[in-house]
């Protein structure tokens, strides 16, 4: 699988690589160090000579599940409130896909709360 990694201008005096994403994952938290564990197992986390970088805080999520859902947590068409983990963690972004598609795999959620944001390179602001 190739990428194409372009150089995105934000200014006339402003270009950079996007070659960092940070992943966000919502997780209950019996199953946090699983989802860490898997995604860094697939190469996120890295921040120089350091591997599993990541940190995690409890968060409260809400949702109702509908009729066609088959909630981990909760009950159909139910409002429920859970204490939960929020995990964030770099990944390069030539293994994103791979990292997310084990999140996924490892996940206990049926729908799983994932976010990626590109990252700019602090040195790239230095120019």
């Amino acid at each position: 699988m190739s990428y194409i990694i372009q150089k995105k201008k934000v200014s006339d005096n402003m270009k950079f690589d996007i070659n960092r994403v940070k992943i966000f994952v919502i997780v209950p938290i019996d199953s946090t160090d699983k989802v860490r564990d898997a995604a860094c197992k697939k190469g996120a986390g890295v921040i120089g000579n350091y591997s599993y970088c990541t940190t995690r805080y409890k968060v409260i999520g809400t949702f109702i599940p509908n009729d066609g859902a088959n909630p981990y947590i909760g009950s159909n068409n139910q409002l429920e409130i859970v204490e939960e983990e929020k995990i964030e963690f770099v990944c390069d972004i030539r293994n994103a896909k791979d990292v997310i598609k084990e999140i996924r795999r490892v996940h206990p959620y049926e729908e799983p709360a994932i976010d990626i944001v590109p990252l700019i390179d602090e040195k790239d602001l230095l120019k």
